[in-house]
């Protein structure tokens, strides 16, 4: 009998998924954790916000009080804090297409323009078709654009990093439930975007084998959970015709006060919010672009928007997260970089292509600030 309760258990969390791909991720991890320098590591801290103002089917008045909240307080949180690099926390607002309004895409402006985050593109969407998500996406990001959000390209196309709702990255469920269209990955490439940073999902059912890992899908593109096969990010290699994945960390960790074992996906709550345990965990799975190992990659997420989480978010769960930080910026060990998705990614490449010393001089080194950003539309 207790056989058959550890093997539901196990078949609930869908540890079979991923636990694979994060066993052999260990000697990575470890080894990264012995680097040894003169030179202080760099610690890449990206954090992620599925920001949804109308999460749990609020009315629209709820909404905009959700939005008003984070711009009224937001500010006066990061202002308690500083990176290696005099900046104060980035925060990353990959905000939903479906719930698009233009005051909240403005408000959001505001804190970009304070160099307080950027806005980034979040989608639900169920039993859709190629052709409709096609048409979906270049709306959204049409209409995004118009508030000064996304970074763009040379010829001034809008290019965007995404997080694909409830998880369900290249129609990856089984039940057919959340997405609908199995090539997803080369569309989202054809309209913009250059990057994902859905993952980690654990224990949902859409976690790849993939953990712990920046990468880029290779094979069939057009095949459903396309993002399974992966080539790992190193120093020399790179793609111009696909998106990059970046995931977050994922791992087993005691629970705190107990012997018993958590999933750590690196989603912060109120419930569970960034704890100095938690953020040491974090930095110790060591994601990192092979042949870079000094320069480590935290990418977390959250649902900020919901009262309670934003009241978690804005007051002591996250001044206590960024408390814990702090211990990896003493200039001598560590040193803590705050960055948006689009600033991760830039840093990613720059490692890929060879580049060293501190990574605060790649923060801009593909995709440049967003017009919001820098004040403009």
């Amino acid at each position: 009998m207790k056989l058959a309760s550890i093997l539901g258990r196990v078949r609930d969390k869908h540890l079979e998924t991923w636990v694979g791909g994060w066993a052999r991720q260990l000697p990575r991890a470890r080894a990264a954790r012995r680097w040894t320098s003169d030179r202080p590591r760099h610690l890449l801290f990206a954090f992620c916000d599925h920001y949804e103002p109308l999460h749990g089917d609020v009315g629209h008045a709820r909404g905009s009080e959700r939005v008003r909240a984070w711009e009224e307080s937001y500010p006066a949180l990061a202002r308690g804090f500083r990176d290696a690099d005099g900046s104060s926390p980035r925060h990353s607002f990959f905000f939903p297409g479906e719930q698009y309004d233009p005051a909240w895409l403005d408000a959001l402006a505001r804190l970009a323009k304070a160099g307080l985050g950027e806005v980034e593109l979040h989608l639900h969407h169920d039993g859709d078709t190629a052709p409709k998500l096609r048409t979906d996406l270049a709306r959204y990001v049409e209409l995004f654009a118009r508030h000064g959000h996304f970074t763009r390209d040379d010829t001034g196309r809008p290019r965007y990093a995404f997080i694909h709702g409830n998880w369900c990255l290249s129609n990856a469920r089984p039940d057919g439930r959340w997405c609908g269209v199995d090539d997803e990955l080369p569309l989202l490439w054809d309209t913009g975007c250059y990057a994902d940073f859905t993952f980690p999902s654990a224990p949902d059912v859409c976690q790849p084998d993939v953990v712990n890992r920046i990468y880029w899908p290779v094979g069939d593109m057009a095949r459903k959970r396309a993002y399974e096969q992966a080539e790992h990010a190193r120093v020399g290699k790179t793609y111009d015709d696909r998106m990059l994945l970046v995931t977050g960390p994922l791992t087993l960790a005691r629970r705190p006060g107990s012997l018993a074992l958590r999933i750590e996906s690196s989603a912060v709550t109120a419930k569970d919010p960034g704890t100095r345990a938690r953020v040491r965990s974090w930095v110790e799975q060591g994601i990192h672009v092979d042949g870079r190992p000094e320069w480590v990659f935290v990418k977390v997420h959250t649902h900020g928007a919901p009262d309670r989480e934003a009241a978690s978010l804005l007051g002591d769960g996250g001044r206590a997260m960024h408390e814990a930080l702090r211990d990896y910026n003493d200039g001598a060990r560590w040193k803590l970089h705050y960055v948006t998705a689009r600033e991760m990614f830039n840093v990613a490449m720059a490692a890929m292509r060879g580049k060293d010393g501190d990574p605060n001089d790649y923060r801009d080194y593909v995709w440049g600030k967003p017009p919001a950003a820098r004040g403009e539309r």
